[in-house]
């Protein structure tokens, strides 16, 4: 009888098994991109599902997907993205063939409560997207701070997402420094993705179409960052029409201009503060003035089709920021640029083979003079980078796909520093000067694969140093595993190794200064766990937990008394650390209100055998409690409005024990020192914030007009920025440098 049972259940295997295979001779595959049927761009992250079939998928960051061993015949294919009104129709597909279309979507607005419908669980669970952060942006554009549509305004204000002030420019993620998070604009990178004290961001919200980031966990394609990804799309332009756009504020104003052109399209956009001019009508506080800067930028992109299977795409950026701050016993003046561009090719072999090959130059470059309490310095930083991606994607069926790659860059550094007393009739003397070059290489390969109720991503990276020699391979592993229609668990692990090194006088985090890692220094060497848990609750608010640990190996902390320096092992210390901690994120990403609220709780700590005596300390950059809301309502089709409240532990800050006084004969005054406490064993008071704003649509003749009324820091918390002992009096005083009050604004968006 046993032996009977057996056989039966070996025989319905074997049925099964061959009517699958039956059913696969007679499938065939459905490919292609999806479009915003107004300006023809291709839309990110579509969702694309056949009907009744359990068969689905995503589109890429080019808007290309791939459905494969779809039973042939009359199909019906649901396509939906979160903005869009969902699209149903039908489509034929052939038998042992492939069916290549163009899906054009109508935008719809996000404030239409249940604009998109999910697509069936179970459909592409391969997305395993582990601590990734996704807001439309459509939502994007309606936070304001300051006038500006602003992408980093709104990163910031995510848990886990921390600045060392409310106008940082650094992203400190997850315990990891800015220098530790790859910024990505078209494949080309950004090494400092800010303006001046992080007010503004460097991207443009005008000229981007997609922003993703990845806080940990992140896959194999990425490489050469410990912490986080931010990969940002720009707009390829209107294919249809030519339209632009006008905005006009008290603090900056900004144009763009689209349309087609050729087989395809072009976009430029470009804006200018003109916040020294406005700082200078205000009243001035002789104990706490504000500092003078300026900062524009520049965003284009041309975008051409070469036959029906492949695109070609010439993008570039440009911007530049000054900064003056001077008041009793402190100087600085800060001058920051990037230019970059990249060529970018897209190609479709057939439905199971996806190209994209980009070659980018970068270049950043800063310039940092100042003069505190006597000392005078000056830095000088530049880093050139030229690089190749290209990359290959197979959709070998509905449940496996496969992505290699290989990524090189040829870098070329300088930096030099210059120090020295104010009456040093030298002038300064030079302390260090780094001129060097290098080539790095990286392969990558990762493969998604859908098993049941669960998908796993397995990926390994090599990457090879020429300058250093170092050779080190990267595993990484994430896996989701779906409960129910509503409720998924996640879990990532990976090891992640970095080669540039962010070299910062401390309280200055917006000042990036780069640098390579030599044979004198190991690279930077990471390793994330992380347990994530997501759920959709009542009304659409998507519910997610992250719970990570982070090993943090061959970080630097920067040597402050360094005077002379051959090897990058003279400019700093090398040592370790490791962060902790728990988020909790709630949003709501459409209907007439919608925003998130955010809470993390995390823990950070460093530990360097010549700082702070060998003992562990917090850097200063921890924050303990970071909270953060965000809301919008749209009244009606006229008004909406919007608030952001933030409330984060104060950062720390080294105090001081003693003062030391040192003269010399017929050397009039001397110079008095301050003896440091712990490391970084303050903290500045708690900081918070509230912003307000509210947007009225209405007409200018026939022209879409938006007038908006903008309230940064509403009730005028002045909070500290950074805190020094000035010694330039006999008794050295505790001076702080508070940030910026109140500043109200008016702006206007008109389109045409």
């Amino acid at each position: 009888m046993y032996m009977s049972m057996t056989r039966c259940k070996q025989s319905a295997v074997l049925v099964i098994v061959f009517l699958s295979v039956l059913a696969s001779a007679f499938a065939g595959d459905v490919s292609g991109f999806i479009h915003d049927s107004t300006s023809q761009e291709t839309v990110i992250g579509a969702a694309v599902s056949v009907k009744g079939t359990g068969r689905g998928a995503y589109t890429n960051k080019s808007g290309f997907f791939s459905v494969r061993n779809i039973p042939s015949g009359q199909q019906i294919l649901v396509v939906s993205s979160v903005g869009y009104e969902q699209r149903t129709f039908e489509v034929t597909v052939p038998e042992n063939g492939s069916l290549q279309i163009n899906v054009y979507l109508v935008p719809r607005s996000v404030t239409t409560e249940q604009v998109t419908v999910q697509a069936d669980r179970g459909e592409d669970v391969r997305q395993i997207s582990i601590s990734r952060v996704d807001i439309p942006m459509q939502q994007l554009t309606q936070i304001r701070v300051g006038g500006e549509t602003d992408v980093f305004r709104a990163l910031q204000m995510l848990p886990g997402i921390l600045t060392s002030s409310q106008i940082s420019s650094g992203l400190f993620i997850r315990g990891g420094s800015p220098d530790q998070n790859l910024i990505l604009l078209d494949g080309m990178t950004v090494y400092n993705p800010t303006h001046l004290f992080g007010f503004i961001s460097a991207f443009n919200t005008d000229a981007i179409k997609d922003v993703e980031l990845l806080k940990g966990g992140f896959p194999a394609e990425y490489g050469g960052r410990m912490s986080a990804v931010l990969n940002v799309t720009q707009k390829d332009g209107n294919r249809k029409d030519i339209e632009g756009l006008v905005g006009v504020g008290l603090i900056s104003s900004r144009a763009s201009v689209q349309g087609p052109l050729g087989s395809g399209s072009w976009f430029v956009g470009g804006r200018r503060t003109y916040m020294d001019l406005l700082l200078g009508i205000i009243p001035e506080d002789p104990e706490s003035p504000l500092p003078d800067f300026n900062f524009y930028d520049v965003n284009a992109k041309v975008t051409q089709d070469l036959g029906a299977h492949t695109k070609l795409s010439l993008s570039g950026f440009l911007t530049r920021d000054d900064l003056t701050m001077e008041q009793p016993g402190i100087f600085f003046n800060v001058g920051i640029g990037n230019r970059a561009s990249s060529l970018n090719l897209t190609h479709i072999f057939n439905s199971t083979l996806f190209l994209q090959t980009t070659m980018s130059a970068s270049h950043y470059q800063n310039g940092f003079t100042g003069n505190m309490s006597g000392m005078k310095f000056e830095i000088g930083n530049s880093i050139s980078d030229y690089t190749l991606k290209t990359s290959l994607e197979w959709f070998v069926s509905n449940s496996i796909t496969v992505k290699t790659g290989y990524e090189g860059t040829y870098f070329n550094f300088l930096y030099e520093q210059v120090t020295g007393a104010e009456d040093d009739a030298a002038g300064g003397k030079a302390a260090f000067r780094l001129d060097a070059t290098d080539n790095i290489h990286g392969v990558f390969a990762q493969s998604n694969i859908q098993l049941g109720n669960a998908s796993v991503q397995l990926g390994l990276r090599g990457n090879y140093w020429s300058y250093s020699t170092h050779l080190t391979f990267d595993p990484r592993i994430a896996i989701r595993y779906t409960l129910s229609s509503d409720v998924a668990l996640k879990a990532a692990w990976g090891m992640y190794h970095q080669y540039l090194r962010l070299a910062t006088i401390p309280d200055f985090s917006f000042f990036d200064t780069w640098l390579p890692t030599d044979n004198t220094v190991p690279p930077g060497h990471s390793t994330h766990y992380i347990l994530a848990a997501e759920t959709t609750l009542p009304a659409d608010v998507m519910l997610n937990i992250d719970v990570y640990y982070k090993t943090l190996s061959n970080i630097n902390e920067i040597r402050a008394n360094q005077v002379k320096a051959q090897t990058v092992a003279d400019i700093f210390y090398v040592g370790n650390g490791h962060s902790y901690g728990a988020e909790i994120f709630l949003q709501k990403k459409y209907g007439r209100f919608s925003g998130w609220v955010g809470y993390a709780l995390g823990y950070v700590y460093a530990q360097f055998d010549s700082v702070n005596r060998g003992e562990e300390f917090r850097p200063k950059y921890d924050r303990r409690h970071d909270l953060k809301v965000n809301a919008l309502y749209q009244i009606n089709d006229q008004w909406e409005v919007g608030a952001s409240f933030l409330f984060q532990s104060g950062q720390s800050y080294t105090g001081a024990t003693s003062q030391l006084g040192v003269s010399m004969p017929d050397w009039e005054g001397g110079v008095v020192m301050v003896n440091p406490s712990q490391k970084w064993g303050l903290r500045l008071p708690n900081s918070h914030q509230l912003n307000l704003s509210a947007g009225y649509s209405t007409e200018l003749g026939s022209l879409p007009l938006k007038i908006y009324l903008d309230i940064y820091n509403v009730y005028s918390r002045r909070d500290i920025w950074f805190r020094f002992y000035n010694t330039t009096h006999a008794v050295p005083t505790v001076e702080d440098i508070r940030l910026l009050p109140i500043i109200p604004t008016l702006s206007a968006e008109l389109r045409f």
